[in-house]
């Protein structure tokens, strides 16, 4: 085993043992949250090496860096369960569907309409709908007085498969904020009789577990520092 496949398989155990922590503290089974090991910027190789020491659900941010490296796993006999966690734009719908099994960003109607034209020539897509939870202007996603609205249209979406919803801490308040946004999406899922929510990253994913995580996205924790 290389010193890149070792660092990746304990630093993945760590954070696996952390899951578990923070489920067994709010009395949770760690078998209902999936872990999403985020590889954006990192290269096909450490996606194998995680995927050998047991993932199977990734990450990508970019539709195009994450098509080339599907693409190239794929040509190893690799092929994890792919989600699209990034911002689409309407012109990639095309690719989005064909080269990913779960887009966590959806956040308009016009999007939905173009993933809906796509999946008559591909296969059904299953989706998030992203909110907005604390309004912050540098971030992606529907405000949560939109978010009915957007969950009702996701419904009505031919060939969309409506999962949950999903949403990215605010930058500014540290646990206290991030434990506010992760509580309110989690009572907008109940309201709309949603079970899985898309919260949490390497930073605050234990606070997301204990508030109702069931998808986690985990880049740094698991492949280390960006180049």
């Amino acid at each position: 085993m290389t010193g890149v496949a070792s660092d990746i398989e304990q630093r993945l155990a760590a954070v696996r043992e952390r899951i578990n922590h923070a489920c067994a503290r709010v009395g949770r089974d760690s078998a209902g949250v999936t872990l999403i090991a985020v590889s954006k910027t990192f290269p096909a190789e450490a996606v194998q090496h995680a995927w050998e020491a047991g993932l199977r659900d990734f990450g990508e941010n970019r539709v195009q860096e994450g098509s080339s490296k599907v693409a190239e796993l794929s040509r190893l006999g690799i092929s994890p369960r792919w989600h699209l966690i990034g911002h689409v734009q309407t012109n990639k719908a095309a690719a989005a569907v064909r080269h990913f099994d779960v887009i966590h960003s959806v956040d308009s109607v016009r999007l939905l309409d173009a993933l809906e034209h796509q999946v008559a020539h591909e296969r059904p897509v299953r989706v998030f709908v992203q909110v907005n939870v604390a309004g912050e202007a540098s971030k992606s996603g529907v405000s949560l007085e939109e978010a009915p609205e957007l969950i009702a249209h996701a419904r009505e979406t031919r060939g969309v498969i409506l999962d949950g919803l999903m949403t990215i801490a605010p930058l500014e308040g540290g646990e206290a904020a991030a434990r506010r946004a992760f509580g309110e999406l989690r009572r907008l899922a109940e309201r709309h009789q949603l079970r899985k929510l898309s919260m949490g990253m390497s930073g605050d994913f234990e606070a997301a577990i204990e508030e109702g995580a069931t998808h986690v996205r985990i880049g740094q924790a698991i492949f280390g520092g960006r180049a």
